[in-house]
């Protein structure tokens, strides 16, 4: 069984396209593109489930057109409308370059200067130019590249530089 703690959220499923079975996939991040996945993963029913790629293609700069393997009718396809999309840590682990922000949702912020757990993301919020960490308890962080010191996957924290009265915000 998946959990949640494994995978974070890219996406979401929008409605079927034609009528052999493939999807409209509205994604935040295109890691699924950039490690050559073979799957995704989809929240059915609450339950997470791997859905293979039979192949996929780009419409815009965050929106593909997805075939999955057994899904070959539009009813089928149509089941999988508003299904969150999500995709496995442990494929991205590898990845050489700086994570994407999506893949920050559930990790500690620590800050550098204290060493003290200040929160977890919950959430991102990329609404405007200014991305920002949103924390568990409402509390919102800049998510800037220059304020992060370090990240550390297999513990889940991120480090970064809080200036002074950020947090009393």
């Amino acid at each position: 069984m998946i959990k949640q703690e494994e995978v974070y959220k890219i996406g979401r499923i929008g409605k079927a396209h034609g009528v052999k079975g493939e999807v409209t996939f509205m994604f935040d991040d295109d890691v699924f593109d950039r490690v050559d996945a073979d799957y995704l993963i989809l929240e059915v029913d609450g339950i997470l489930v791997p859905f293979f790629m039979e192949e996929y293609r780009f419409r815009t700069d965050s929106t593909a057109l997805v075939k999955f393997e057994d899904v070959d009718t539009q009813e089928r396809a149509r089941e999988l409308t508003n299904c969150d999309v999500f995709f496995p840590r442990c494929l991205t682990d590898d990845e050489e370059d700086s994570p994407s922000f999506a893949s920050l949702v559930g990790f500690s912020i620590v800050d550098a200067g204290s060493k003290r757990v200040v929160g977890t993301i919950a959430d991102i919020d990329d609404q405007t130019a200014n991305i920002l960490f949103e924390l568990e308890d409402g509390r919102l962080i800049p998510a800037s590249e220059q304020l992060i010191t370090a990240v550390n996957p297999q513990e889940r924290t991120l480090t970064m530089i809080l200036p002074e009265g950020l947090l009393d915000l």
